[in-house]
Parts: structure tokens; C-alpha cells; sequence
């Protein structure tokens, strides 16, 4: 799988450009190919958006990144569905890349990705429907100058895709607001005597973890609006290791760390020892293990990987050794200091101690772990 990507048209300034600016010149590209039919507002079709999400060479040559790694056919149902009435719910564990496949799904369907509600457990009702400018209110009275559309509110008007993240930390109450939006793509204003009806092309993509399910369940007729797309883990430790380094690379680039060589082997290694402590047995399959609290996601990886990147380029030789990831990976395994404590001190002894070629990494961990 290829892991080269075309060269954005974005502000170089910018520290996390939006998927639709990092990847203008792919969409441009596949826009300029893309002979197939599009529904209603869409800027490509369902075929060329899939495309834009796994990668791909076109018949102009244009190399087309893989934005994720994983079944194809989970983005085609994903895709599918925005194309219907139906909602699309991706569902996974913390660090499957659900917000990252949302943003790309929004740029790539309606080159619009910023349309967000960030779901917390303070998130208002306003934050789906719509707020007020109180100093215009009280000196006006209700009326659409006064009125703050909700980023819902305004994909309604477009014709564009709304992202809502983090859906079951949002208070059951304030996740019904979405109700009416999602079944009769209309959303009241009482206070104005008037609706806000959808343009064609608006759909809602929303994000929540398996983790959070006791925090704030959905109802079942919220559900029942939503098409569920589960996101799972990656399949195998290789999967694992290309995503990690493709999104290391694209981090490392963003942050203008210097090149570091030589950095394969210590992302296999992060990626092995969180598969093995989170499926609870050695890749061998001979020792079983205690899994800690954590998720030790992918994107857990990720960010270890990256913080040893800086500290290698800043403060070491330049090569990514065991040292760099060693306090990273103590963070991101020890949640509990008690419970996780005694699962990685288990670990270090009864595995990586075992490990020949791996007397570096845990001379390293006793260090930070001591």
C-alpha cells in the first residue's frame, strides 16, 4: 500500500489544516476524473468519495492517499448511507479513527468538514438547534437577525453533511433535539413562527465510543434515525504498524520535526506491546496477560511514537531509540497507578524481560518505571 500523498495547497502556517485544505489537490483530482452520478449536492459521487478514503491511483496518475485502513466495505456502507435519509453512526472503541473517517466523509462529499458539535456533558440544546444574540434579542426582540444557527441549522440550509461528535456524552435530552432534524429534516424556530427545512444533500455524521455507553445512552428512536457502522481495531499487527507510520510521517511533517531514520523498529515494538496487552495474550499465543484500564488505541500509538520523535531530533542522537518511547509508553499503558502499575510491571518481567532483542527497551522502562 502506497504512503506517499499529494502535496496540499494549504497555508503552511497552519498547524492542523481541515481534511478539505491538507487534501485540496486530491479532491481537485478526483473531481476533474470523476464521471460517475452524484447525488444531490454532492461535490463527487459515492464511488470517487470511497476512493478518497482508501486510496487509489487514477486514470490521470494522480496518486490518491489512503486516508484509512480497514475493510472497504465498511466505507461503502458509509457512504451509501449519507446518500439515503438515514444517519450514519460510526461506532468504536477510543482511537479507531471515527473523527478522522467523519472529517474526511464531510470534505469529501460536501467540501465542507467544520459544521462540528463537539459533544461534552455540558453541550447545550442551542448547540443542535439554534441560540440567540441576546444584545440584539433584548433590543429587537426575537426576529432572524437575532438568531445564532446552530452548525446543524447551517448544513440544513446548505445542503451540507453536520458532524456530531462524541454523541453519548451529550445529555439524553439535548440528544433528542436531533430527533425532528433526523426524521423530518425540518427544524422548528416557535419564537419566529417559522422552520428551517433541509436542502437537498444534508445528512448528519456522528461519532461515539463503546467505552461511553453507560454515560448517556441513546434513546431507541434516536437509534432507529441512525445507520451504525462499528470501526473496528485493525486487523493485524502489519495493518497496524502502515497506520501508525503513515500518520507519524504526516504529524512529523506538520510539525516540521527534524527526519528521524531508522524508526520502524520502535513502531513495531509500541504497536506489538499494545496489541499484546489489549487482546490479553503474547503474540506468540503462549503467555497470557492482564489487560490495563486503557484502550491503548492506535492513535495512543501514534502519539507515542511522535513524542519520541521530538525527543530524539531534539534531545538525542537523532535515531528513535528505546529511550524516547519508553516514558510514553509507561503513559500511556499506566492509567491507574495502582491496578495498570502491577499489569506493566508483570509485563516487563514476564515478557519483555524474556526477549533478547528487546534488553534495550526494557533497560529503558525500569529507568522510567523505577
Amino acid at each position: 500500500m502506497t504512503t506517499e500523498t499529494t502535496t496540499a495547497t494549504t497555508d503552511s502556517s497552519l498547524l492542523r489544516p481541515h481534511a478539505e485544505q491538507a487534501f485540496a489537490d486530491e479532491l481537485r483530482a478526483l473531481a476533474a476524473v470523476d464521471d460517475r452520478p452524484r447525488p444531490p449536492s454532492w461535490r463527487l459521487s459515492p464511488w470517487a468519495v470511497v476512493t478518497y478514503l482508501l486510496g487509489g491511483t487514477l486514470s490521470d496518475g494522480t496518486v490518491v492517499s489512503p486516508k484509512y485502513v480497514g475493510p472497504r466495505r465498511l466505507m461503502e456502507v458509509s457512504v451509501a448511507t449519507l446518500a439515503t435519509d438515514r444517519a450514519l453512526l460510526l461506532l468504536g472503541v477510543p482511537g479507531t479513527a471515527k473523527t478522522w473517517v467523519s472529517e474526511h466523509l464531510s470534505a469529501a462529499v460536501c467540501g465542507e468538514s467544520t459544521l462540528l458539535v463537539q459533544g461534552t456533558s455540558g453541550t447545550a440544546e442551542e448547540a443542535i438547534r439554534y441560540g440567540w444574540n441576546y444584545a440584539r434579542l433584548l433590543a429587537e426582540g426575537p426576529s432572524d437577525g437575532a438568531l445564532v444557527p446552530s452548525p446543524v441549522m447551517t448544513a440544513m440550509r446548505l445542503g451540507s453533511i453536520a458532524r456530531v461528535e462524541e454523541l453519548t456524552r451529550i445529555p439524553s435530552d439535548v440528544q433528542d433535539a436531533l430527533i425532528t432534524v433526523l426524521s423530518e429534516k425540518t427544524l422548528p424556530v416557535p419564537e419566529l413562527g417559522t422552520e428551517v427545512q433541509a436542502a437537498k444533500g444534508f445528512n448528519v455524521i456522528a461519532t461515539a465510543n463503546d467505552r461511553d455507553r453507560g454515560v448517556n445512552e441513546l434513546s431507541s428512536a434516536l437509534r432507529r434515525r441512525f445507520n451504525t457502522v462499528v470501526l473496528p481495531l485493525p486487523a493485524s499487527e502489519d495493518e497496524e504498524v502502515a497506520i501508525v507510520t503513515r500518520r507519524v510521517e504526516q504529524l512529523g511533517a506538520a510539525l516540521e520535526l527534524p527526519a528521524v531514520p531508522a524508526a520502524a523498529q520502535e513502531v513495531r515494538r509500541v504497536v506489538q506491546v499494545f496489541r499484546e496487552l489489549r487482546s490479553g495474550i503474547t503474540a506468540d499465543g503462549r503467555t497470557k496477560l492482564k489487560s490495563p484500564s486503557g484502550t491503548l488505541s492506535t492513535a495512543e500509538a501514534i502519539s507515542v511514537i511522535t513524542n519520541g520523535l521530538a525527543l530524539s531530533a531534539h534531545f538525542g542522537d537523532g535515531v528513535l531509540r528505546a529511550a524516547d518511547i519508553a516514558g510514553a509508553v509507561l503513559g500511556a499503558v499506566v492509567k491507574d497507578p495502582v491496578a495498570d502499575g502491577v499489569v506493566w510491571t508483570e509485563y516487563l518481567e514476564a515478557v519483555v524481560r524474556e526477549r533478547a532483542d528487546w534488553a534495550d527497551f526494557y533497560r529503558a522502562c525500569r529507568e522510567v518505571h523505577a
